[in-house]
């Protein structure tokens, strides 16, 4: 990777950060930080909580950076702790809007088409694991195998989780889709 103009590695990066050096973590997470907001925005759906998500994200990481074995994997580990971290916040709020029932959260400034809205809603249907798989799959393009990495399942169970979530978008949504 290139970073400044200079050739960048990862593994070295890690190692360097994992000794103290502040400098080589914040090239870390300069890397990461796009595939990061992807990740929390496509699970948390707003640019506020996606930004917190990877504030507590970018916290954790430096603070358990030695629990990192293998330098290679740093981007999976990194990407783990943000799912991690989206998951405890959908649970959270569906805490809060279960207490607070005769609250609607909208937000004014969305213009989303029919279509969106009715994709948006179908997703909310889905199981929280089939949900995380489809975006992981459609909206961040991993593999399946960066998927089972990702989530610490066999690609096996990634593959039967999606093919039973795009099962159930379709029966929701119809057959146009």
């Amino acid at each position: 990777m290139i970073v400044g103009g200079v050739n960048v590695n990862l593994e070295q990066l890690v190692r360097e950060a994992q000794k103290g050096d502040d400098q080589a973590f914040y090239q870390l997470i300069l890397m990461h930080k796009e595939r990061m907001y992807r990740v929390a925005y496509a699970f948390l759906r707003t640019e506020t909580d996606a930004l917190e998500a990877i504030q507590e994200a970018t916290c954790r990481a430096y603070l358990k950076l030695s629990a990192v074995k293998e330098p290679a994997y740093f981007s999976t580990w990194l990407t783990r702790l943000l799912i991690h971290l989206c998951i405890d916040e959908q649970k959270r709020r569906k805490r809060w809007i279960l207490e607070e029932t005769d609250r609607e959260r909208i937000d004014p400034q969305a213009e989303h088409t029919d279509e969106r809205i009715l994709l948006q809603a179908a997703m909310e249907r889905l199981s929280p694991i089939q949900r995380h798989v489809i975006i992981l799959k459609y909206f961040e393009d991993l593999t399946i195998r960066e998927i089972a990495s990702l989530l610490g399942h066999p690609e096996g169970t990634i593959k039967t989780w999606l093919h039973k979530a795009l099962g159930a978008l379709r029966h929701d949504l119809g057959r146009g889709w």
